[in-house]
């Protein structure tokens, strides 16, 4: 079955760079200090010969995507890096024709088997997980979708129904989804604008007593200059999930000098969300949290519009911590847990009540994931990899077109600034902030909307 819309690989072209961060960033137990860019450019070509490149970029996010005990972080990232290349080649070389989901599924099929020999032929001690495969081809598969829109001169979005896809969602998902296509799930034209989730790391100074000496670059630094510069409604804060009562005072800390600096310009509505980033030990510890919290600092937790992967990502060999208790009191999401449509169902099992789309996990399959929680009704963001650039725009124009998504997550700008330089001219909305979003009505062109 194929459609005159089908398009086969003409090129696919790889390059990395690296970036510095302004300051250091700490998540789950580990500390970033720079960003490597996976970028990629794929030409391809319609039956009747009309050829367009497309472009992808990612953040190799190894800290985030394979965060092993027994394999140094320059083997990972070295690793993954590889993996792209062998992706990269193995599409060039695939002979494959469709629409640009369908290509990019079929190639996701072998990805075991290529980072299986990368990993053999650098002699690592494991295996490479599932995540990091997906972040390491996703610039492949955003490239891909970007050049399956330019080429017929359409933005993504608008290329999603029976009329140009081949297969319907059953065919990626179970028979719940017969007869049912990307469109349904996604809008045709983007949000206008969306808050934007400011991240508070485990580092990040509160206050003035908070620094020891000042960069003094002309960008914020404590999280009242932010608040203040940016006009920030959303905070997303990163917690220690292994220290009760560092992580309550945490919390009680930000929310005190949100309260003050936000009363002093006049706004009294602000939400936040709560990472921990799999480091609780169990659900217990969440609870907990969540009970103590609401002792010390009830407008706190109030203002608390989700939780994000509290425990370990692996949901098989860690069945015991089961949601449900957690997710009566404010929703609970897995993030660095989905990557399949399995892991999905394993999650809504157990009692987590929505998931986190991240552009790095393949843009086909944030969109098909997305898709899935919506049909069963689960809470949905999504976030990024401290993405920059042309990557922090693919990934807020996916929160864009989702319906239910209700914030971007973007901190880039606060952690690497330099990586978003070239591209503040043409979307000064995008990474220019004042009223606490961003202009996600720019992201209208033709392939990822970039």
């Amino acid at each position: 079955m194929t459609k005159a819309t089908d398009i086969r690989i003409v090129d696919v072209q790889t390059s990395v760079n690296r970036t510095d961060y302004r300051t250091p960033m700490k998540f789950g137990g580990r500390v970033v200090v720079d960003v490597t860019l996976f970028n990629v450019d794929v030409t391809v070509e319609t039956s009747d010969g009309k050829q367009a490149t497309g472009h992808g970029s990612m953040p190799v996010g190894n800290a985030w995507g394979w965060p092993s005990q027994v394999v140094d972080g320059t083997q990972t990232l070295e690793a993954m890096i590889k993996l792209g290349d062998a992706v990269a080649d193995s599409l060039a070389g695939s002979g494959l024709m469709g629409h640009a989901v369908e290509i990019m599924h079929e190639l996701s099929k072998g990805y075991d088997e290529l980072a299986a020999e990368v990993t053999s032929e650098l002699q690592l001690a494991e295996s490479m997980p599932r995540l990091a495969q997906l972040v390491s081809a996703s610039p492949i598969d955003a490239a891909v979708h970007d050049a399956y829109g330019k080429v017929h001169n359409e933005n993504i979005y608008n290329l999603l129904g029976s009329e140009f896809v081949n297969h319907d969602l059953a065919h990626y998902l179970n028979s719940d989804f017969d007869g049912r296509f990307l469109n349904e799930f996604t809008l045709r034209t983007p949000k206008a604008s969306m808050p934007l989730y400011h991240l508070v790391g485990a580092l990040d100074p509160l206050t003035d007593g908070d620094i020891e000496t000042r960069l003094n670059d002309g960008i914020p630094e404590t999280l009242g200059e932010w608040i203040n510069a940016d006009g920030l409604t959303n905070l997303k804060i990163k917690l220690a999930g292994d220290d009760l009562q560092w992580d309550v005072d945490r919390v009680a800390a930000i929310d005190r000098v949100s309260a003050e600096t936000q009363s002093a310009r006049g706004c009294n509505s602000w939400v936040y969300s709560l990472d921990f980033n799999e480091k609780c030990a169990n659900v217990q510890y969440l609870i907990d949290f969540m009970a103590k919290l609401e002792e010390v600092a009830p407008d706190a937790l109030g203002r608390v519009q989700y939780i994000e992967q509290p425990t370990n990502r692996d949901l098989k060999s860690n069945p015991e911590n089961r949601m449900h208790e957690a997710a009566k009191i404010k929703p609970v999401v897995i993030d660095e847990s989905l990557v399949d449509f399995e892991s999905l169902l394993l999650a809504r099992e157990q009692g987590y009540s929505g998931v986190a789309l991240k552009t790095c996990k393949g843009h086909g399959e944030a969109m098909i994931m997305g898709a899935a929680a919506i049909h069963y009704g689960l809470f949905l963001c999504v976030q990024d990899l401290t993405c920059i650039g042309f990557s922090f725009l693919h990934s807020a124009s996916l929160a864009a077109r989702i319906p239910t998504i209700a914030a971007i997550e973007g901190n880039g700008r606060q952690y690497c600034p330099a990586g978003n330089e070239a591209w503040v001219p043409q979307y000064p909305g995008m990474f220019e902030i004042h009223d606490g979003s961003v202009g996600t009505s720019a992201l209208t062109g033709p392939g990822i909307g970039i």
